[in-house]
Order: structure tokens, then sequence, then C-alpha cells
């Protein structure tokens, strides 16, 4: 395979990552993956490697650099957590420390790769209850917001200034089950098809989304559009609020009941039966890709009903 075909994808052994590995091998890619354990996708996908990596210290694992067309960074601990202050400290240590780890790494090769596209989150926007974000928005407040911005400056201060510099400020991703979990859609999944996916908390909180089908091509666009520079809110055009993400879901699945939830009850629930952070359902936010549609990007799944449809057909 011609080294100027290869992706690096940094962190790619989860959901999205796995996501795109399979995406980009489809499209002739050659891809390696750098994470602690190899991916384990359901489906086997060809042309791909895996290369060990502790996302802190420089290694062997710096020649996949080495003449690769582009490096994507998906490091990070997971939010689906109860935000312990370890957690805490984890999920920003990781973003961070990864984000400045590669940048030695491509001071340390001879032919890096020209194009760096670097994981960031919507969430950077906070969680106003009604107000919708784009690129031009301020930064809210409180624990993701700070991650976000340190994880964007981190990247700033470590990529080559020669490099093409594109960062995703993504949303909630709903994709298929690859054997990485299958990402947030297969857990609430599981609780709809249980009658458990109504209303949460007051339902009006803005649930921004993209089908990874969407997402992948992106990432994709990113790499190979030259004129795509900076930062882009990733998500679908249409976010909706809780209450009626919910209610597509339940349609999809053909889930006539949906029980809600109260406040009180997430905010038991969710650290003791779910093991995750009650404020991931309680609170959310719209945002729209103002940038990706200026430029002209054509979304595959731009309704929520449709993308829901797509991905849990039977």
């Amino acid at each position: 395979m011609d080294t100027a075909n290869r992706v690096v994808i940094a962190g790619g052994s989860g959901f999205l990552g796995i996501s795109l590995a399979t995406h980009l091998t489809g499209r002739g890619y050659e891809v390696v993956i750098l994470s602690r354990t190899p991916p384990r996708p359901r489906v086997p996908v060809r042309n791909w490697r895996h290369v060990s990596w502790d996302a802190r210290t420089i290694g062997p694992w710096v020649e996949a650099l080495n003449n690769a067309r582009a490096v994507v960074n998906l490091t990070g601990r997971t939010v689906d957590c109860v935000k312990t202050p370890d957690h805490q400290d984890e999920i920003l240590r990781s973003r961070v420390e990864s984000t400045a780890v590669l940048g030695l790494a491509m001071k340390a090769v001879g032919v890096p790769p020209s194009v760096w596209v670097q994981m960031s989150t919507a969430h950077i926007y906070g969680d106003p209850p009604s107000v919708v974000c784009d690129e031009d928005s301020p930064f809210g407040i409180g624990l993701a917001p700070f991650v976000g911005s340190a994880w964007e400056d981190a990247f700033a201060a470590s990529a080559l200034p020669a490099q093409r510099k594109v960062v995703l400020r993504t949303s909630f991703v709903i994709g298929r089950d690859r054997g990485a979990g299958g990402g947030a859609l297969a857990r609430l999944s599981v609780l709809a098809r249980l009658g458990l996916c109504g209303r949460v908390g007051s339902g009006r909180q803005g649930m921004s989304w993209i089908h990874e089908a969407d997402m992948n091509q992106i990432f994709e666009r990113a790499i190979t559009d030259e004129r795509m520079n900076g930062a882009y809110i990733a998500s679908s055009p249409n976010p909706v609020a809780q209450v009626e993400f919910m209610r597509a879901l339940r349609a999809a699945l053909r889930m006539p009941i949906g029980l809600p939830a109260f406040a009180w009850m997430v905010r038991i629930g969710a650290p003791l039966i779910l093991k995750t952070d009650p404020e991931l359902a309680l609170y959310g936010r719209y945002v729209v890709p103002k940038r990706l549609q200026a430029e002209g990007f054509a979304f595959h799944f731009p309704k929520l009903q449709e993308a829901l449809n797509d991905l849990l057909k039977r």
C-alpha cells in the first residue's frame, strides 16, 4: 500500500475509531490504529493494523506517522461515567497529554502528516437551555467547556506550523454496534425496548446528533479537502429536544411506550444503576454546523427519524 495513502487514527479502538477505520479502508486507505489494546470489531476490517501506545510517552509507535497522509486524533477517556475527581482528572489529562505527545512525535519523524484532524466536543458551548449555537458562539462554563478549551489549546500548541489543522467539535454520534459498544445509541436502544425512554427531566434540553456515515464523510473531507481549516461543528443541521429524540427512537424500534423519568429519579438512578453522570441526560445543547453548510457539505441523514430508521432497521 502506498504510504501516502496511510491514515493514522490515534485512540481508534472505540466505536468511533472502528467506524472510521471501516469507512476509510473501504475507500482504499491503509489505516493504522494507535491504542493501548487492539480493537475487536465484529466484522473484520481489511487494510488496517494496530500499533500499541500509551498516549503519553514517545515510543516505537512514532514511526507510523512517518510519511502518513493524515493523523486523526480521537484519544480521550469516555465522559460516560460518574464524574469523580479521579475521573475528571483523567478526562482532562487523557486528552491534553495525548495531543501533546502527538505533537512531539510529529517533530521526531522525517515526513510528518500534512494534515492533523483533531477531535473536540460540541459540549464546549456549555448547556444553554434554548440558544442555538454555531462556530461563532461563546464557549460555556463547567467541566466540559473547560476540558474542550484545554484540548483545543493543546492542539494549537502541538500541531506543526506547516500542517493543515482541522478541529471537529462533535455532537452525539449515533451508529451501529461494531463490537466497541455501539456508542451510546446501543445503550439507549436497550432502554427503549424496555419501555424506559420517555421524557427525561423537562424534555426540552437539546440533543444535537449526527449519523456515523455523515461523521465519517466529514472526517474524510477534512483529510482530503485543502480548503478545510480551523474549527467546525460536526453535527446534523437539525438538533431536536430530548423528548423528540426519544419519540423518534421509539418509532424506529416500534415501541409505543416510553415511561418518563423525573429529574430526581435520574439523579439517583444514573450513578447507581447506569454508572454514569445524570447531567448527561438532564442537560443538552442545540448546535448547528454553519461552516460545513456554508462550504457545501451535503448530509446523507439530515433528519433524525431517517437516521434512526437506517441504523436500527432489522
